[in-house]
């Protein structure tokens, strides 16, 4: 097929029609719909996409494009005189075939002003744009004798319906959640903050794609040199399409290194969450086909909170908050430590009543300790990928099977399960999957550290570890660890604890 670069719409009908079929597979694709109308005595031709286009209402345009839609008697004909009785554009009823003459531009605007009662119309004067309007889910009408294309807005997408997201449920608060349209995303956004300063941005992304991506800010509150900077990088993103949504465009926005697992940009599908962010003077990024929201700018702070501190008492939300920052080192560290001391330190471990039964070797240890990190990281992930009717069942009675048959197998011992297991505890009681999934990944390296440096290597690894975690790039130039470095005080206690609403309120941007 053809490309439509810089082609414009002829005066012909029957060109445009050729045009198109050039560019489209029109009659080999069965989604694409095509009408022959007859707009008093001009001919026209509609298309569109099946599926896309609601039918109760192409039927009643269509009978009011050809005058067959109730009443007609006031309203104007297009016929080819191009003038109305009372001299408007468009030609009186009576008009006969032997004044034929093309319409023109203002003809059909005021023709479609006067009997298309669809609230979003407009036009365009190219194929380029008519084929981008088309496949975004909009119809299209050509007129014979105009060289403009008009665009109406039939659309309607299907979608599932607002519910709490799966990853961020709350004991209380609000029960709805982000889904795959942008403009449902956006209206759940407008809903908690209605405010004239709120702006939707909205930019194109893919060659192939075209997937509509708005950036969302409070004009007022959001840093003006940040909007520029998210504006002109996905403005000059060229890529073939987001497949896998706002997960795609977050590895465009922000390029890591193989030894950065940790995340770059905070998502979140929580409308409340999301809200909270931008009167905070954040920026949200929306992505058609995907529910969730990227923040920006994101610090490694982000990942540590939830919605749920602020749905409880003040001092409970501290508390809570405080649980999660003490599971993260935990995570990190519970696992490989009693590792290092029992396999390098096998009388302090015995002093510190760290096992029970007789030691196992070295190599014997390491062994245990892969089998039970695989083992937990297979509960862990099926559980998330089954039905929620059969994931807390699956998981008890798996671990409880495989663990106890682990023992009795010789392939791990009841110490090396009760640490995984706590281990397992702290990792998914942090607010981040992703965060998790790095810790995991550290954990892993500094085992394998261990066994083969010993004390050392684990000095070596936790250095390594910490070099990652310090390297980690964020979007925009800001600081992984704001309000941290850079310092600001204010700003730190309000991420460390769960200040009470009246004195959490902010009134201005964060100086970063």
């Amino acid at each position: 097929m053809n490309q439509p670069k810089s082609v414009s719409i002829q005066t012909s009908l029957q060109d445009n029609i050729t045009l198109l079929r050039s560019f489209l597979p029109i009659g080999r694709s069965f989604d694409l719909m095509t009408r022959d109308l007859l707009l008093g005595k001009t001919k026209a031709y509609w298309i569109g996409l099946n599926g896309f286009c609601v039918s109760e209402l192409l039927e009643k345009m269509f009978g009011a494009l050809q005058g067959t839609e109730g009443d007609q008697t006031r309203l104007p004909q297009l016929s080819s005189a191009g003038k109305t009785s009372d001299g408007a554009g468009v030609s009186a009823p009576n008009a006969t075939a032997s004044n034929v003459s093309a319409p023109d531009v203002s003809a059909l605007h005021a023709y479609v002003e006067a009997r298309v009662g669809i609230a979003q119309i407009s036009y365009c004067t190219d194929f380029a744009s008519v084929l981008d309007k088309l496949t975004s889910g909009n119809s299209v009408l050509f007129v014979d004798g105009c060289e403009e294309a008009v665009i109406l807005d039939t659309r309607a997408y299907h979608s599932r319906s607002v519910e709490e997201p799966q990853l961020e449920k709350m004991t209380r608060g609000a029960r709805d959640g982000f889904i795959e349209i942008l403009l449902t995303n956006a209206n759940l956004i407008r809903r908690r903050i209605r405010s004239p300063h709120l702006i939707f941005e909205m930019h194109s992304v893919g060659e192939v794609g075209k997937t509509d991506v708005a950036i969302a800010y409070l004009e007022d509150r959001a840093d003006p040199k940040l909007v520029q900077k998210i504006s002109e990088k996905i403005d000059s993103l060229r890529v073939t399409a987001l497949t896998m949504g706002a997960k795609s465009l977050e590895e465009l926005l922000v390029k890591r290194r193989f030894f950065n697992p940790l995340p770059s940009l905070q998502m979140t599908e929580r409308p409340d969450v999301a809200a909270s962010y931008l009167a905070e003077g954040y920026v949200l990024v929306l992505v058609d086909n995907t529910p969730m929201v990227l923040v920006l700018p994101c610090t490694i702070f982000h990942f540590t909170q939830t919605a749920e501190d602020y749905y409880k008492n003040p001092l409970v939300g501290t508390y809570l908050r405080f649980i999660r920052f003490l599971c993260i080192p935990v995570a990190l560290l519970f696992l490989p430590l009693f590792f290092l001391i029992t396999a390098y330190a096998p009388a302090l471990a015995s002093s510190l009543k760290l096992v029970a039964t007789e030691l196992p070797s070295k190599g014997r240890l390491f062994l245990y300790v892969l089998i039970v990190e695989f083992f937990l990281a297979l509960f862990q992930y099926s559980a998330s990928l089954s039905s929620d009717r059969f994931s807390g069942a699956l998981s008890i009675v798996g671990g409880l099977l495989i663990g106890d048959m682990a023992v009795s197998l010789h392939w791990s011992t009841s110490e090396v399960l009760f640490y995984g297991g706590v281990t397992l505890l702290a990792t998914i009681s942090v607010s981040c999957v992703e965060l998790s999934d790095a810790l995991r990944l550290y954990r892993m390296f500094l085992i394998l550290c261990i066994f083969f440096g010993g004390v050392p290597g684990f000095w070596i690894g936790l250095g390594l570890v910490f070099l990652s975690i310090l390297t980690t790039p964020t979007f925009g130039g800001y600081s992984y660890f704001w309000p941290l470095l850079p310092w600001n005080g204010k700003a730190l206690v309000n991420l460390l604890l769960r200040t009470p609403t009246a004195k959490a309120q902010p009134s201005k941007v964060w100086n970063r």
